[in-house]
């Protein structure tokens, strides 16, 4: 048979169609198609059953890689940036720390604050000349150092301490009283870290995620809590996930010889504080982060979290409680009567509650006379909530004024022995965006006309008098300022 030999119109045509196919292959749009994604668009495949399981917070996580160390290699070390800061309250983006140390990374030392005011010692604070230059920080607590010297010292990584910190660098000294955790740490805390974000609305909406420790370098973990609970209820209703460490915790990763990062800390320091202008005016060392950006309703996040949290099992608890309170004006008086200690004169306490009686009957307002540790923790908080005149003799008790709801009519109203005078809750009132008068048995003062800080004899006593129908003369003047201002 003779060998096949195509024609000159064959090898036209087959000369077009190689012609054509090499066109086309050049010109159409590359796929990046593995085999898989092939197989897995044909629609007669089935598909693994695993493959069609719904997602779950098991399949979500068990995957999920551990928390990687902030690695540079043979790169610059990340520098620290000091996103706030005023004495005693500073926040920090990548604080180092190694040994117990902690480190501040910059190559513009001069742009860093003096040490005294970012930390301390960490000792017992006390008055005297040696005891105060005791308090000033050594290179064992913070150290400034250059990317360069950082290179040396740390390697190439460093483990994170994922999230935001909240570290206390303080003594126990005042850690475990309800107000000075409350009215001045936790208060201070959120006030440093809210100023990041100013447009708090009223609602407390906040765009800040919560906090995701608390650390105590100096204390250990019996040594927070205060006699009535008061402090453990406040941190685990305003933060339920929060989680705590403390010097045992400290002194274990020190003992690692492992370089740590904590990605946001924002680092609480009382002594440092006491070296601010603002602590210098009112003895408060919350009152230095009022110096940073805010919103008027920077502490509603708080007060909404810890008084919703408090509601009592009734159908109105919670909306009243946390949107505002009662168009009903609430007075609460919270007496001392039975603390022995900073007491009234038994027949002007007894006159005071005849008086606020009065009220009640002649305007319908409602009257609470109530001893603090009488009422179950839940019955303070939901109380508090509720109240638009609290009223008492200077002491912890009117602690319970952070949990009232400021509106115009708002008022606490502080009995103190005449002559004496102390910052601690005129300042706090004031924080919140309320009114505070201070009362000397008839006589009543407030801002800006305050006495100067005093503490005579008989500040302490069980003597303190009052005048009843004084304060519910200067009661019924502040529930009439307008009547539709809490609606």
């Amino acid at each position: 048979m003779p060998p096949f030999r195509p024609t000159a119109r064959e090898l036209v045509l087959l000369t077009a169609l190689l012609a054509s196919l090499l066109y086309f292959t050049a010109t159409s749009p590359r796929h990046s198609h593995t085999i898989e994604d092939l197989i897995a668009l044909a629609p007669h495949v089935v598909h693994d059953e695993l493959d069609q399981l719904p997602s779950t917070f098991e399949t979500q996580y068990t995957l999920q890689a551990l928390n990687p160390p902030l690695r540079w290699g043979d790169g610059q070390v990340p520098e620290t940036e000091i996103v706030a800061h005023v004495p005693g309250w500073t926040i920090f983006d990548k604080l180092y720390l190694l040994n117990g140390t902690l480190y501040i990374v910059s190559d513009n030392p001069d742009s860093v604050p003096e040490l005294r005011y970012m930390i301390s010692s960490a000792i017992f604070i006390g008055n005297q000349p040696e005891e105060v230059a005791a308090r000033e920080p050594s290179d064992r607590e913070m150290r400034v150092i250059t990317t360069a010297e950082a290179r040396q010292m740390f390697g190439m990584d460093a483990d994170r301490i994922d999230g935001v910190s909240w570290l206390a660098n303080d003594p126990k000294q005042f850690i475990t009283h309800y107000y000075h955790w409350s009215a001045e740490l936790f208060f201070g805390f959120w006030r440093t870290y809210s100023s990041l974000d100013p447009a708090i609305p009223p609602s407390g909406e906040t765009s800040l995620p919560a906090p995701r420790r608390m650390i105590f370098p100096h204390i250990d973990a019996a040594n927070w809590r205060d006699y009535a609970a008061m402090n453990q209820w406040v941190l685990r209703s305003a933060f339920p996930s929060i989680s705590m460490e403390f010097m045992n915790d400290w002194k274990e990763r020190a003992a690692l010889s492992r370089l740590f990062v904590l990605e946001r800390v924002v680092l609480a320091d009382r002594a440092a504080a006491m070296n601010g202008d603002m602590f210098l005016r009112t003895q408060r060392t919350a009152a230095n982060a009022f110096s940073l950006p805010g919103s008027v309703n920077w502490w509603t996040t708080v007060r909404n979290n810890v008084v919703g949290f408090s509601t009592l099992d009734d159908e109105h608890a919670g909306a009243a409680a946390v949107q505002g309170v009662p168009t009903r004006p609430v007075i609460t008086y919270i007496s001392r009567q039975g603390w022995n200690r900073r007491m009234l004169v038994q027949e002007d306490h007894e006159r005071l509650v005849e008086e606020l009686y009065k009220l009640r009957d002649m305007y319908d307002y409602e009257v609470n006379v109530v001893e603090m540790d009488k009422l179950s923790r839940m019955e303070q908080f939901h109380l508090a909530g509720r109240t638009t005149i609290m009223m008492g003799v200077h002491g912890n008790g009117l602690t319970a004024l952070l949990w009232m709801r400021p509106t115009p009519r708002s008022t606490v109203i502080e009995f103190f022995y005449p002559g004496g005078f102390a910052h601690d809750y005129e300042y706090t009132t004031r924080a919140l965006g309320m009114v505070h008068y201070g009362f000397w048995n008839n006589k009543h003062f407030t801002r800006p006309d305050v006495p100067e800080v005093a503490y005579p004899e008989g500040f302490q006593s069980n003597s303190i008098p009052i005048d009843g129908a004084a304060v519910a003369q200067l009661v019924r003047e502040r529930l009439t300022l307008a009547e539709e201002a809490d609606d």
